[in-house]
């Protein structure tokens, strides 16, 4: 066992698994895209080493109890802090992004736990905001004209057409509510023109 997964174990003891693979999730990059099953369990392991292993070959990471946590971590019950597939790869909902950023920051994990994000990454959202700001959707919501945004404008601004729909639809925009939803210049347009994407589905 490493010196940061011992300092580790005793804190993450109190978390159920569900919460442990949501933060492994979080450290990830779950926020802006699906992260795979596999490297779910590595992080899982090594935030609460010997929690995900098989008892008599502990060096072993048993998958199966990571899948069922990630499972238990989709349901109502448990807050839904996630949604995905083992094929699809896992994201955070934004119950589960709120929930991580409060644990990552607390003395649980520590400040600063989270994944500090890449140059290319930063660019990458910088590029990703100033495209939604200037998608007309958001520009008409800017404007104060909020209540006649079309459904295709809104879509459009999510970069969504007919053919994304079901799941995936609901990922691609939690996605961007994930990564922009706390803008301070686009924030309030991008939640706003998600209820209007989203509204038909959710019937």
């Amino acid at each position: 066992m490493t010196d940061e997964a011992r300092s580790l174990a005793p804190k993450t003891h109190t978390l159920s698994n569900y919460e442990i693979v949501t933060l492994a999730v979080y450290l990830l990059g779950g926020d802006a895209k699906e992260v795979d099953t596999e490297h779910v369990a590595m992080k899982a392991n090594a935030l609460a080493p010997g929690r995900f292993t098989w008892r008599n070959y502990p060096d072993q990471i048993d998958l199966e109890i990571i899948r069922v946590s990630l499972s238990d971590a989709k349901k109502r019950k448990n807050g839904e802090y996630l949604t995905g597939t083992g094929s699809s790869g896992w994201l955070l909902t934004e119950a589960g992004l709120t929930f991580a950023r409060k644990s990552a920051d607390s003395p649980i994990i520590g400040a600063g736990a989270a994944s500090k994000l890449g140059n290319d990454e930063r660019r990458r959202r910088k590029v990703e905001q100033a495209r939604f700001a200037a998608s007309d959707a958001c520009q008409q919501y800017l404007a104060g004209a909020g209540a006649r945004i079309s459904r295709h404008a809104a879509e459009s601004a999510f970069r969504l057409n007919a053919y994304v729909v079901g799941d995936a639809r609901q990922r691609k925009v939690q996605r961007i509510v994930n990564v922009l939803g706390g803008d301070p210049e686009v924030g309030d347009a991008v939640r706003f023109l998600a209820r209007i994407v989203l509204e038909e589905d959710l019937r």
